[in-house]
């Protein structure tokens, strides 16, 4: 496993925008910037989209066009990140060379007319990619504006099935399994007569149908991702100083990505994280999701920016999000007044060291023609302008305080790339129209949105992290683990929950956790998987749900409130030792429990046989976790209301509060604090106010 780089954080909250000026019908750079000084706005993104303007044709480059306007954002004390090109390839290179179009099945390119249509592990891309990197970067490095680099934008769009890919694949394989008789018996192709004699033989994947292959594809078009970007990010490094990073913006869905080994070749993470308003952040509302690339409710809201904090266990950039309506022409949902500022500051509290919008201005024409900038299509500050610029004023005031933040974790979840991608192939759960992709995202959601909704602030942890930080200081550091949806696990990842138990760490274990090794095979073991012993529980059968199943609790360790219930899936789970907490109301299904526990030595194991509804997981949680850090600035919270947290270097602590709705709502202080962006001193016992949909920050004295 390669060792990640450290984290380099620039000090200081940075507040900006993507700025494309080479969009603009007219020019107006000096106008732009002056808005945006006037709304706080103190670093812009630049370059990354536009090759054809950098490269207009081959080998003849124009490179002095964006000089005026880091020269003029210097001068007003705005900062530049630079982004290189590379995702979006001008006309005259697809032209020349056909032969770099990527392949979404063998023999079929992807049709130009979009981005990201190439395959960039192509050799005679990768030629031209370095050439226009080099010439961009060697030109702007020494720019006393420029703090730092984006390479590419939002990688692993696509798996590639070009040929010399799949040679590679091959090749990888080779070196990894030896020979074709060990990757019979690992890969089980035996099955349906699938038996190789030579490597010559593997078939491509378009028509397979092994887990097996199809994990190892995956992990494959991850590793492609992982080198092209560890490739750009060392070509900038030969350019920049020593104080400049350098990073790249993640879209966590892409499904040739691996957020936490990508992250590796990084200075610091950054992510794109866009999210459904309105009443979509309502957490008195259940709302559908309104499209693929946007999360929907309060509790997806802190799990996008919680996977960001987890790709490098440190702070991170922004650098895409929410201005205004997010979605094509026929979406059209921009954010009630209030909500930007929320979204702006649950990033922050869970490690955001940069908030910038995409984008400054709403573009009149191009595919993104109803992506909603700063300004909208007419370019006069009107609404959200102002909003911003609230924003702007109140993260001046915080200036550099919020300097070595770490958002506080009342329990760890686990996360698993692995596990996602073989349950995109195999999903254990349904939707109406048949298998869920999603199955993955779905379990693992259901337990952090309990976590959120019983006001607990999370940690999310990548294997490979868990393991760094060895069972003792796992168990010290995070007293509750949560494991749900785990399916893809080695031996070691389960010797380490073993481990952290004997720790004394509490273990809440979920569907599917365990269940397949490390090749994606079902472990010929009873499950949950080498915890029988630990957990006092076994199962040997499951069922999908086609509808929810009533919980009820068996003890008075689970605070239920009638509305508990198992949604899409349920074990069979049969109890040895363990203690009962909640059953199934159902005349099969009460059969077994929905809840056990059972102490092991100074740990505990728990068991949710079920994916839990908001309700129940919750309730799961509360028990679970009785201390949430949450309770020292107003005590228990409900509802729409939200306290989030993190600690300073000097020991203090920092207090974020949110209403997700339209009633007002009030926090009677249970410490004393300061405002952070007023600087009033507030005793305990004060009364503060939250109006509908408002955000207010704290430190402690």
């Amino acid at each position: 496993m390669n060792p990640s780089l450290p984290v380099k954080t620039p000090s200081g909250l940075l507040f900006g925008v993507a700025y494309y000026p080479e969009y603009h019908l007219t020019d107006r750079v000096e106008t732009d910037l002056d808005l945006m000084r006037e709304a706080g706005i103190n670093v812009i993104r630049v370059g990354e989209s536009v090759w054809s303007t950098w490269e207009p044709r081959d080998g003849e480059f124009e490179l002095e066009w964006l000089a005026p306007v880091l020269d003029s954002a210097h001068r007003r004390g705005i900062r530049v990140i630079l982004g290189t090109p590379t995702y979006a390839v001008p006309p005259w290179l697809q032209v020349a060379h056909p032969e770099i179009a990527a392949e979404r099945r063998t023999g079929e390119p992807i049709p130009w007319g979009a981005r990201q249509e190439m395959d960039f592990s192509h050799p005679v891309f990768r030629t031209y990619a370095e050439r226009v990197i080099r010439a961009v970067v060697g030109r702007y490095a020494d720019h006393p504006a420029v703090i730092g680099f984006q390479v590419d934008n939002e990688p692993g769009m696509e798996l590639f099935h070009n040929d010399h890919v799949f040679e590679e694949f091959v090749n990888r394989l080779r070196a990894q399994f030896g020979d074709v008789e060990t990757l019979n018996r690992e890969w089980g192709l035996t099955y349906w007569s699938h038996r190789l004699a030579d490597w010559s033989e593997l078939w491509r994947p378009d028509g397979n149908s092994f887990p097996q292959y199809d994990l190892a594809w995956r992990r494959f078009q991850t590793e492609l991702t992982t080198e092209f970007i560890a490739w750009q990010a060392e070509l900038v490094r030969e350019y920049a100083n020593p104080d400049q990073f350098v990073t790249t913006c993640l879209q966590y869905g892409r499904p040739a990505l691996d957020d936490e080994r990508v992250s590796r070749a990084l200075d610091i993470t950054s992510g794109n994280p866009y999210y459904g308003m309105q009443d979509r952040l309502d957490a008195t509302l259940e709302r559908s999701q309104l499209s693929q690339w946007t999360t929907t409710g309060v509790p997806a809201l802190f799990r996008a920016a919680d996977r960001m904090y987890a790709s490098k266990q440190g702070r991170y950039l922004v650098t895409e999000t929410n201005a205004q309506s997010i979605g094509h022409s026929d979406t059209n949902f921009p954010p009630y007044p209030g909500q930007l500022k929320q979204s702006a500051y649950t990033f922050i509290s869970r490690g955001a060291a940069m908030i910038e919008y995409w984008h400054w201005h709403t573009l009149p024409y191009g595919i993104e023609t109803y992506w909603g900038g700063v300004l909208p299509h007419s370019l006069v500050p009107g609404r959200v302008y102002d909003e911003v610029a609230e924003i702007g004023a109140e993260l001046a005031a915080i200036g550099t305080t919020l300097d070595g933040f770490e958002p506080d974790a009342d329990v760890a979840v686990l996360w698993s790339n692995a596990s996602r991608y073989a349950l995109q192939f195999t999903p254990p759960l349904r939707v109406d129209e048949g298998p869920d992709p999603e199955s993955y995202e779905k379990i693992f959601d259901a337990f952090h949105r309990g976590a959120v909704e019983a006001g607990r602030q999370v940690r999310l942890l990548h294997l490979d992290q868990a393991a760094e930080l060895g069972a003792e200081a796992l168990a010290e550091r995070f007293p509750v683990l949560i494991a749900a949806g785990v399916y893809v696990t080695t031996d070691a990842e389960l010797a380490l929950l073993r481990d952290y138990v004997a720790a004394g760490g509490h273990l809440v274990v979920g569907p599917r956790t365990g269940y397949a090794d490390e090749e994606a095979r079902a472990r010929v073991e009873v499950s949950p998987v080498r915890l029988t012993d630990l957990a006092g529980v076994h199962y040997d059968e499951y069922s999908n749900l086609e509808h929810e199943v009533a919980v009820v609790a068996a003890s008075d360790a689970l605070d239920l409130d009638g509305t508990a219930a198992a949604r899409l899936w349920i074990d069979g789970l049969v109890a040895d030792d363990a203690d009962v907490l909640a059953s199934y109301v159902h005349p099969r299904f009460g059969d077994f429990p929905a809840v056990t526990s059972h102490a092991a030595g100074d740990g505990r194991v728990t068991v949710v046989g079920c994916v839990p509804n908001p309700a129940l997981a919750s309730a799961v949680v509360r028990w679970a976790a009785p201390d949430a850090t949450s309770r020292e600035l107003a005590g228990e919270t409900t509802g729409p209301v939200t306290v989030t947290s993190g600690t300073l270097p000097d020991g203090r602590r920092a207090w974020f509060a949110f209403n997700w709705g339209w009633e007002p709502q009030h926090l009677e202080l249970a410490t004393s604090v300061t405002d952070t962006v007023t600087g009033a001193q507030l005793q305990a016992g004060t009364d503060v106010s939250l109006a509908a949909w408002s955000t207010r920050t704290f430190l402690s004295r």
